[in-house]
């Protein structure tokens, strides 16, 4: 049995990470800031309270802990980025981060491994160039945000933790994130494309985003970066395609960039660029994805709900 301490797994990828593994029968410590408001987790799920910034009242429960796995920051999608909201969002990472880092130093048995968050937002927009782990960081305002919260956790490796970094896709599920919202203009008979479509939509099953994690703590070779991606990325007009396939509603109703633009303002870069990210190494580890192509990941998760 294996004890896993969960930053951010109150969130869409740390509930339902949680729930894997205490099923599989470990021990799971979710940090929260707010842990009595917390109800959508198993009992058997221990509730601690964090400040996001420091170790103070959970740092010892990383001694001898197995994992850590570090998802916390503040929801990009959340609202328009103000100067504030941005602030947060970058803040809330490197605080997060730095505090994982005191935790291990503080340690006198370490954890045998750190999982540190990140996103393909990493690479900044990349057209239709295919981006694999090796492709360098763009110099957009995520960009930068993604390669500081990768950083935040680096240096457990000096204290001799094995560190892997999970640069997540958009993460489909019904319990929230991107396609509740996607799917809401295809059931009212206006769905479409995001702007002119041709950006590429880099996904991945929240059942295969779980189970890739789960594999990577496990894979004791598994170190750096992985993209966390379904193997088969599509454009956002032939996601759409298939979105409204699956709903067996119309992709008739494109919405154009300008809109988005004004409705979301500079938020509206992750809707209308993308990255034709691939799993590379995960493939070359040997993980399996269950959903490998969208029609099927989509069937299930839609069937879920019936």
């Amino acid at each position: 049995m294996m004890r896993v301490l969960i930053t951010g797994g109150t969130g869409l990828i740390g509930r339902v990470l949680a729930v894997y593994l205490v099923g599989e029968g470990h021990e799971v410590v979710v940090l929260s800031r707010a842990p009595r408001r917390t109800t959508n987790l198993p009992s058997n799920v221990k509730m601690v309270r964090w400040d996001a910034r420091t170790p103070s009242g959970w740092g010892h429960l990383a001694d001898g802990a197995d994992a850590i796995v570090n998802l916390a920051g503040e929801n990009i999608g959340a609202g328009r980025w103000t100067a504030e909201r941005k602030r947060r969002i970058h803040e809330s990472r490197i605080n997060a981060g730095r505090a994982v880092v005191q935790a291990v130093e503080d340690a006198k048995q370490k954890p045998r491994v750190v999982v540190q968050a990140s996103a393909v937002g990493y690479y900044g927009p990349r057209g239709d160039e295919v981006v694999t782990e090796d492709t360098p960081p763009g110099d957009d305002f995520l960009a930068q945000v993604c390669v500081e919260w990768e950083a935040s956790t680096a240096p457990v490796e000096a204290m001799g933790v094995r560190r892997v970094v999970i640069r997540t896709g958009v993460v489909l599920s019904m319990e929230g994130g991107a396609l509740p919202r996607l799917s809401l203009p295809f059931k009212l008979f206006a769905g479409g494309s995001l702007g002119g479509g041709r950006q590429w939509f880099p996904w991945i099953h929240i059942t295969d985003e779980v189970a890739a994690i789960r594999f990577l703590m496990a894979h004791e070779e598994a170190r750096g970066p992985f993209n966390l991606t379904a193997p088969h990325p599509l454009t956002n007009a032939a996601f759409s395609q298939v979105l409204g396939r699956v709903l067996r509603r119309p992709a008739w109703l494109p919405t154009p960039a300008v809109v988005l633009r004004l409705l979301f303002g500079e938020m509206a870069t992750i809707l209308l660029e993308g990255q034709r990210a691939v799993p590379r190494r995960l493939l070359e580890a040997g993980f399996t994805f269950r959903f490998p192509e969208a029609e099927a990941a989509l069937r299930d998760l839609f069937h879920r709900v019936r």
